[in-house]
């Protein structure tokens, strides 16, 4: 369950836009707007009717009434970028009495009925403070439900008012750090499905997306992660991945520390824009948080050389000069080309061989990975899909897993062989290139992608595990079908896999099972498939509330 929070100062504005059902007024369509949980006062009144623009009316000046007649403002700066200022050379001030807050489940999610919602958001507002069971006078608030959004999530939307009935502020200290708390507690508490409390990806704008469908194309976000992915995969050194961004047309420049030009702190990234136009910057760490320098830099060689040689390419790349030193490939040096695809996926090998052996608690070990593992996949779409396409679907599905909330709080992964050699061969493989020997190295690949399933069933982010699943399986099962036979490569594995985990005499068999496209069987869990099939467990749930259950189907 997703919370968004949201502050204003028009509590009828906000409950004329949730009634709403015109389309050409609101970006969702909004169907049978009803309320499934509110202060006392307004559900003796409207109890669980369809609601119209008179009704919305009537809430809207019952919640604002504190507000109005006791003459309390509540004022707040306002926290977008390049805000107006205000007389005191601060972000201007804004009215800030109206609390909005959407409580949103996947389309994935099971159906929520009208009396499980009022439940959750009765347990919300308790714990968000706005309600008297903390000793204090309760704010007014409503939970409006009108349907699911186009993506299909159905979600409830709660106004409160922050002015309470006796005209003190509620405060609203940490209300999203709180509210993303409180949610993850009651998704235990009513068997829905829990976010990951370790994992989490970076999102995007409405506009981002609907800019790039409008555009026919892929949001600029998306194929720069990509590239910033694979660059930072195939380096061995922080210049080296300055080199080979700028390499793939990348716009790159550096973040300098306070009043200096030689400690690079961060980064931006842009593509290079058609002529006429303005490049559009991301942050690093803005398009994924695996993808900032700092975490990438724990990865890197740190030698005073290197620090002065990264420096020189950053300053290179802020100026848009030629590389400091120009870029070279490290896939050569002493095996000959037909040799280097057998060690790397030896090396891939006995990664995901290792992985049977890998406690799921070790966070900062599936991590790094996954950030590796995706990053071969980014490279090779680079080299075969232009706009994208199941290879680029499974980077960005595996890059969920390697992005820690704080890869700070986590202990420092456990040694293992690098893709970078790999990373390295796909990016010089050419653009038609579906070989015997990327063959190989797509099982082994494919291997680790099923150790991480595993490791996300095993500790029940089912979430993680089904997106997994569904990108292994639709995504990428077509992809592997044109796929030439893997030669065999006779690399054998330094440690034999653990009990219940897949297995090398299998792997055939998977391959197999991937070229027809048929997934096994829901509930059924055999060793060596490549896609495995998710067993989800009952879930019930005991209404808080007497008096029958309530479903309007919504």
């Amino acid at each position: 369950m997703i919370p968004n929070v949201t502050r204003g100062g028009r509590m009828q504005g906000l409950v004329s836009y949730l009634v709403s059902v015109d389309a050409d007024k609101t970006a969702n369509v909004h169907v049978d707007p009803h309320l499934v949980a509110g202060s006392a006062s307004i559900m003796a009144w409207f109890d669980d009717g369809i609601l119209d623009q008179n009704d919305a009316d009537r809430i809207a000046a019952f919640l604002d009434e504190p507000h109005r007649k006791l003459g309390v403002d509540i004022m707040y700066r306002d926290q977008r970028k390049d805000a107006p200022k205000g007389p005191d050379g601060k972000a201007q001030l804004l009215k800030g009495d109206v609390w909005h807050c959407s409580l949103s489940l996947s389309a994935g999610e099971r159906h929520v009925t009208d009396q499980e919602w009022g439940d959750i958001a009765n347990d919300f507002i308790d714990q968000m403070g706005f309600s008297e069971v903390n000793g204090k006078a309760p704010c007014r608030w409503i939970a409006i439900d009108h349907g699911t959004s186009v993506k299909g999530n159905h979600h409830i939307h709660l106004a409160v008012s922050l002015v309470r009935e006796d005209g003190t502020k509620a405060s609203v200290h940490d209300d999203r750090k709180n509210a993303q708390k409180y949610c993850r507690g009651l998704e235990k508490k009513y068997g829905l499905e829990e976010l990951s409390s370790v994992h989490a990806s970076r999102g995007y704008s409405r506009g981002e997306k609907e800019v790039a469908v409008r555009e026919g194309r892929e949001m600029n976000r998306t194929v720069l992660e990509r590239k910033v992915r694979a660059a930072s995969t195939a380096a061995p050194t922080e210049a080296e991945f300055v080199r080979q961004g700028r390499d793939m047309g990348l716009l790159m420049r550096p973040r300098y520390a306070k009043d200096t030009t030689d400690v690079v702190i961060g980064y931006s990234v842009a593509q290079r824009p058609a002529q006429g136009a303005r490049p559009v910057w991301f942050g690093g760490g803005k398009l994924a948080r695996d993808l900032g320098l700092g975490q990438m830099r724990t990865k890197w060689p740190d030698t005073a050389q290197g620090s002065l040689d990264a420096v020189a390419e950053w300053n290179a790349a802020a100026r848009n000069k030629r590389q400091a030193k120009p870029h070279q490939s490290s896939v050569k040096s002493q095996y000959p080309p037909e040799h280097q695809w057998l060690v790397h996926t030896a090396d891939a090998k006995e990664i995901a061989t290792r992985l049977s052996t890998l406690p799921v608690d070790d966070h900062a070990s599936w991590a790094k990975v996954a950030r590796e593992t995706s990053g071969v996949f980014a490279a090779w779409s680079l080299q075969l899909e232009p706009n994208g396409g199941p290879l680029a679907e499974t980077a960005a599905a595996l890059a969920q897993t390697a992005q820690l909330r704080d890869f700070r709080q986590h202990s420092k992964p456990v040694p293992l062989p690098s893709l970078s050699g790999s990373t390295m061969l796909m990016l010089a493989a050419g653009s038609n290139s579906k070989t015997a020997a990327q063959s190989a190295l797509l099982v082994q690949l494919m291997r680790t992608s099923r150790a991480i399933y595993d490791m996300h069933q095993d500790s029940q982010r089912l979430r993680n595990a089904r997106n997994l699943k569904n990108v292994l399986v639709n995504d990428l099962g077509p992809f592997i079908a044109a796929m030439p036979e893997p030669f065999n490569t006779n690399i054998k594995a330094p440690i034999a896999p653990a009990p219940g985990r897949i297995d090398e005499k299998d792997l055939p068999e998977a391959v197999r099972i991937a070229r027809r496209g048929s997934p096994m069987p829901v509930g059924v869990v055999r060793q060596g498939s490549v896609a495995p099939s998710i067993a989800e467990p009952a879930r019930t749930y005991q209404p808080t509330k007497t008096g029958p259950e309530q479903d309007y189907g919504r």
